[in-house]
């Protein structure tokens, strides 16, 4: 049964590592949450091992980066992970056959920036490339406005690689947006071959789980689909807050029985601790 607290300290010294989601969870894309940077800060100054696990289509440069940007001390964090990282390590391992890719990104900066350094070709030619990537969507995309490239992918039967699937995204006020994870899900539903990097897929658990060298991990995530449903199948205990994707879920609502349905409908396993937000 999933026990409710109010502070972050309640369980900290139950585990070697707490490891946090980014987005719904530090922050949300235009500001941290209102007690992240100093429950971040007081963990670190308390011994505890952090590290940060994002499904993030970036590196985890550009990742660390944008974490600052919002005030958290990067020194305060173990160890970053990501699905765009994830990826490229594979890449430089030679693990990725293909090398020409057609980039879906949120801007041609990030899309050139990932692909620094990791001698991969880009073509803006769909009809022209051995593979797509998934790493991201410009704020405001709708999916249907990548049917025809989808549609001439499947045609061709190239696989896309996809490093963020997250479906949708949290924003300030309320909003949400839709992610890379959509668009991968809908490739494989229709038959394409996609390869997944990120939660809550269990192989960024253990290679997160090597770099901390930890065996009692917690996750502080927000979404039931890849946080809690990914640090459960890697054997880790989780802690689901209620700020994040499913916020609109929660609010005035019993969280108790918000949890319940939402765990019915997602078919997913019910998170170890829940709490209002991160503090």
């Amino acid at each position: 049964m999933t026990k409710e607290i109010n502070s972050i300290d309640e369980i900290a010294d139950e585990y070697d590592a707490i490891v946090f989601d980014q987005w719904g969870v530090l922050h949300n894309g235009t500001k941290p949450y209102r007690h992240a940077v100093q429950t971040v800060k007081k963990l670190k100054g308390d011994g505890h091992c952090l590290a940060v696990l994002s499904n993030s289509g970036k590196r985890v440069e550009a990742n660390a980066q944008r974490i600052s940007s919002f005030g958290f001390e990067l020194s305060s964090f173990d160890a970053l992970m990501t699905g765009g990282e994830a990826f490229a390590t594979d890449v430089l391992d030679r693990k990725v056959a293909e090398q020409k890719f057609f980039v879906i990104g949120r801007s041609t900066e990030d899309i050139t920036e990932f692909a620094s350094g990791l001698n991969l070709q880009l073509t803006t030619d769909i009809k022209d490339c051995e593979a797509i990537l998934l790493m991201g969507l410009p704020d405001g995309s709708s999916i249907t406005e990548w049917e025809s490239v989808l549609s001439q992918a499947l045609k061709r039967k190239i696989t896309a690689y996809c490093t963020n699937l997250d479906r949708k995204s949290p924003r300030s006020g309320g909003k949400q947006i839709n992610q890379p994870g959509a668009l991968a899900f809908d490739y494989q539903k229709k038959g394409g071959v996609t390869v997944f990097y990120g939660k809550p897929y269990e192989l960024i658990f253990k290679r997160l789980e090597f770099m901390l060298n930890a065996n009692r991990l917690l996750l502080v995530g927000d979404s039931l689909e890849t946080d809690i449903a990914g640090g459960f199948a890697a054997g880790w205990d989780t802690l689901l807050v209620k700020c994040g994707i499913h916020a609109q879920r929660f609010l005035g609502n019993d969280p108790k029985s918000v949890l319940t349905t939402l765990s019915s409908e997602l078919s997913c396993p019910n998170p170890t601790y829940m709490i209002d937000e991160l503090r």
